[in-house]
């Protein structure tokens, strides 16, 4: 999503080690996953919604045409990672009158998944949602997922007072807020840029390669530990304690 230039020093990393071996994740107690396009696929139905419901939010707010909004809405997109954020940098926007006006989103076009979540919530350690939507959003789409449980906590853009991965700042919120070592966490998003951040925190980073426009012809970063395709694939191998019904 957002493209933000970061100056930071590299932490030592994890060494890189077989993404589908169990033991090699032992050492881990912390497992960060990105929500939307991470532990469900976006479809276009539902990204012609969210493109529509925020073009006309931006419409109505600085009072433009819907061509206009649309070019704004886009350009705070790429230069921030959120057009909220944007939004309230240039134009002063409060973020609860924009919770309050946007509409949820069509939880129809998300199929349950509880396999998935029962496969999370075996891998030994902490488990936590990271995404640049609200806590509201988050527990709607985990309770369709059938993973209301799963997770222990939801760091949301409120709890990241408002910055949107990729700021560095944001991630380090998200560590000292939940009370983990990122040189022992592992990290899963669908947006590769998204990783460098963590990768520079330490964390081990999974690039969850999908076909959605914004992953395409996309290079795999020197941040990018591990790439993989099929999330519950991955998750299913890799858990520490692994049921035998799986």
């Amino acid at each position: 999503m957002p493209v933000i230039e970061i100056e930071v020093m590299s932490y030592k990393k994890i060494e890189k080690f077989n993404s589908h071996d169990p033991k090699n994740f032992r050492k881990v107690n912390a497992w960060v996953f990105d929500l939307d396009n991470t532990l469900y696929q976006v479809t276009q139905k539902l990204l012609k919604n969210i493109d529509e419901h925020m073009g006309a939010f931006v419409a109505n707010y600085l009072n433009t045409s819907r061509e206009e909004a649309h070019k704004i809405q886009k350009t705070y997109f790429q230069k921030y990672g959120l057009t909220l954020r944007g939004l309230m940098i240039h134009h002063g926007l409060d973020p609860e009158q924009f919770f309050k006006e946007m509409k949820p989103m069509d939880l129809n076009e998300i199929p349950p998944n509880p396999a998935l979540g029962k496969a999370i919530s075996h891998l030994a350690g902490r488990k936590f949602i990271y995404t640049n939507a609200s806590k509201k959003h988050s527990k709607l789409v985990l309770e369709r997922l059938g993973m209301g449980n799963v997770f222990e906590g939801i760091f949301d853009i409120k709890a990241a007072n408002y910055i949107p991965k990729p700021a560095i700042e944001s991630y380090e919120l998200l560590c000292k807020k939940h009370n983990f070592d990122s040189q022992s966490a592992v990290m899963i998003d669908d947006i590769a840029r998204n990783l460098e951040p963590a990768a520079n925190l330490g964390m081990t980073t999974v690039w969850k390669k999908t076909d959605a426009e914004w992953a395409k012809n996309t290079l795999e970063g020197h941040y990018i530990d591990h790439t993989i395709g099929d999330l519950f694939d991955w998750v299913k191998t890799i858990s520490a304690n692994k049921p035998s019904n799986f």
